[in-house]
């Protein structure tokens, strides 16, 4: 499971393999092993690497969470039980939806004791809730920050942007795009986590700008959109799936230009000492997303 799902984040078989200190046949044969024992294909083998099948995609989620588990329980203390209090921890939505949950649900398991509230907030209100000392704990796209001199952060992960579209479109077997191929599409704008000012800001950075923009909240109908054929867009690898809601298959596929890599964590106010929970919480997030034990970077 672990060789798996290192093989996820890397997107290659070999550069896995390097990464573990294992040959690549080696690493072949154990997924191909582990491919029998599931009954099922967990990778679609490419030119350009590797992707998640549908069944491969939802055995990651399983994959990681026993990983998770077994780190956590070679390093739990039982004393650490006793701690109790409160703590509000705010929010992004993409942070929430697609990143935090599973590990703050396992923190709790952990820490029965510690009655946890989680608030869903704009970036702004975070940042502006930290330095005034109205929040104590905040979970964001660290990339985003506008003050980050006034906080101090953690960084969780990183992962980075690319390309999606449908998997019938001429673009989606290619090694690479580039933004003047991508400027004659219609492009699907997600008005969500300041998407949109980051699209702008790496389309103005390269020069061009799309034929066509169709905005959106929902990160459900975004999928449709691009799976549909209605358009493409630039999203991170964090809240790619390889399927819309309906169940269509949408690529990701690297842009030939250098895009900025999300970066998501914690921030707290500069010099203030976290709360015993707060510091707790922040420990334990920091060694779960350690080692891509949640891998969500493709860098």
């Amino acid at each position: 499971m672990h060789y798996f799902v290192v093989v996820a984040r890397c997107g290659q078989i070999s550069a896995a393999a390097t990464e573990i200190g294992l040959s690549q046949s080696a690493m072949t044969l154990a997924i191909a092993d582990l491919e029998h024992v599931m009954g099922t294909a967990l990778l679609d083998r490419g030119r350009q690497g590797v992707t998640l099948t549908l069944q491969g995609q939802g055995f990651l989620q399983h994959a990681e969470s026993v990983l998770r588990m077994a780190n956590e329980a070679a390093r739990f203390s039982m004393h650490e039980r006793d701690l109790c209090g409160k703590l509000k921890v705010a929010a992004t939505y993409t942070v929430l939806g697609y990143f935090l949950l599973p590990a703050l649900a396992h923190f709790c398991e952990l820490h029965p004791q510690v009655e946890l509230s989680l608030e869903e907030m704009p970036r702004k209100n975070i940042e502006a809730g930290l330095a005034n000392g109205q929040l104590e704990l905040g979970a964001l796209l660290l990339s985003n920050l506008e003050t980050p001199e006034r906080l101090e952060t953690r960084v969780l992960g990183r992962s980075r942007r690319q390309l999606w579209v449908a998997a019938d479109h001429e673009y989606a077997g290619r090694g690479s795009v580039s933004f003047e191929e991508l400027a004659a599409l219609p492009y699907v704008m997600p008005m969500v986590d300041e998407g949109d000012r980051n699209a702008r800001r790496y389309w103005a950075d390269a020069g061009h700008t799309p034929r066509k923009i169709i905005q959106t909240s929902s990160m459900e109908a975004l999928r449709e959109m691009v799976a549909l054929n209605l358009g493409v867009t630039i999203l991170s690898d964090m809240v790619f799936r390889p399927w819309s809601l309906d169940g269509r298959r949408i690529h990701a596929v690297p842009m030939v230009a250098h895009l900025p890599v999300m970066e998501v964590g914690l921030a707290w106010a500069a010099g203030r000492t976290l709360s015993p929970c707060a510091a707790a919480l922040e420990q334990f997030l920091c060694r779960s997303f350690a080692n891509g034990s949640h891998a969500l970077a493709k860098i």
